[in-house]
């Protein structure tokens, strides 16, 4: 269970080169273009590079991540944030608690991406994001059978019950933005 999931250091997570693909001020962007959220939800959130830039975009950020070690970096970088434990397959907050769900190298982790996207609409008012590797063979990110096809998370998303699934490709990644 869980075999996916990354338990690296958070000098690793935060490695400059790392930080460049995962292009972080774009796929903030374009998490809030058209919509101005007052909160949002950054499931496993690891060292809490997305919380962080939420956060300076004056959003109330909480994250949650299996790994304690990885919600207490999160909290040093994000002192204004609220970090707990919590996996994307259970979410531990109430239904439509965040304007906005945020999914960074997740849904790849994921046990189950059928419960773990059930889980985020439950819990998201408008929107959520994902941002994953695109399906193709790299020298960084996971193995191939680790990454997800644009069309299963599509096709997931909307059985899942998302009123809009669009598919952004980033330099590096792929942005998945789903309308609730």
């Amino acid at each position: 269970m869980h075999e996916r999931r990354y338990n690296g250091e958070v000098e690793r997570l935060r490695a400059s080169q790392r930080v460049v693909l995962l292009e972080v001020e774009r796929t903030v962007d374009l998490c809030l273009d058209g919509f101005q959220p007052l909160n949002v939800l950054d499931v496993g959130t690891g060292s809490g590079i997305f919380a962080e830039s939420f956060s300076k975009r004056n959003l109330q950020v909480t994250g949650i991540d299996p790994n304690p070690e990885m919600t207490k970096a999160a909290k040093e970088f994000v002192p204004t944030g609220i970090f707990l434990h919590g996996t994307v397959e259970e979410i531990p907050f109430e239904n439509k608690s965040f304007d906005l769900v945020f999914l960074g190298h997740v849904l790849h982790e994921s046990d189950n991406i059928d419960k773990a996207l059930s889980e985020t609409i439950r819990v998201a008012k408008q929107r959520v994001c994902i941002l994953e590797w695109p399906y193709k063979q790299e020298e960084s990110g996971p193995p191939l059978e680790h990454r997800l096809q644009i069309e299963e998370v599509v096709t997931a998303a909307t059985q899942a019950g998302f009123s809009q699934v669009e598919s952004i490709p980033l330099q590096h990644m792929v942005l998945f933005r789903l309308s609730v």
